[in-house]
């Protein structure tokens, strides 16, 4: 299995692109949240592979973090998602913005990529949450993408735990501009937006 490769880029047309590795020219596919951050042609370039073989070619799959990587592996398990569609989905949205998909039910936002319908959406959010449970370990970004996405987490989690059904914390935060609050700010908010239905 080829891991990982370090080399010069050689050629770039998305979605692939060669790495020359000491003489030999590796074609790869990337996803284009990989693609965009390429260097320019003739520059080193480090990537972290995937190579899938299939009954009728062998294709090298690279990745510019671990952590795609390793979402593009474990989407690849879900019945009726193959390299195709989990390129898509990369090229959609980082690795957290996904996991926050998942973790918030959103399958609005997953119907926007190419090629992914309700269904899909609906059975990648019920297959993936158990899968990036197993594979948090591995995928420190899934849980932790950035501080934004990290505030939001934890006022889901508090707010179910306080026995509101994930579809109505959806609705709550769907009407906050969370950017630069708390997880604290987010509940407080959320309870007074319920206190005021109520009232």
């Amino acid at each position: 299995m080829i891991g990982m490769l370090r080399g010069t880029l050689a050629h770039k047309q998305p979605p692939q692109i060669i790495v020359d590795c000491n003489g030999v020219g590796y074609e790869i596919e990337t996803p284009m949240s990989t693609f965009l951050d390429l260097p320019p042609l003739g520059k080193d370039v480090s990537l972290f592979t995937h190579l899938l073989v299939r009954e009728d070619a062998q294709v090298l799959y690279g990745f510019a973090t671990e952590d795609e990587k390793l979402l593009f592996r474990t989407l690849l398990k879900v019945s009726g998602v193959g390299a195709k569609m989990a390129l898509s989905i990369l090229s959609a949205m980082s690795v957290g913005d996904f996991a926050r998909c998942v973790q918030l039910e959103d399958t609005a936002m997953l119907v926007k990529i190419p090629g992914v319908g309700k269904k899909t959406a609906e059975r990648l959010i019920i297959e993936m949450r158990d899968k990036l449970a197993k594979a948090a370990e591995g995928l420190p970004q899934i849980n932790k993408p950035n501080a934004v996405s990290d505030a939001r987490t934890e006022a889901f989690d508090a707010l179910a735990s306080l026995g509101y059904k994930p579809a109505e914390i959806k609705r709550l935060l769907a009407k906050m501009d969370t950017d630069g609050m708390t997880s604290e700010d987010i509940i407080r908010q959320a309870l007074r937006q319920t206190v005021g239905q109520g009232a």
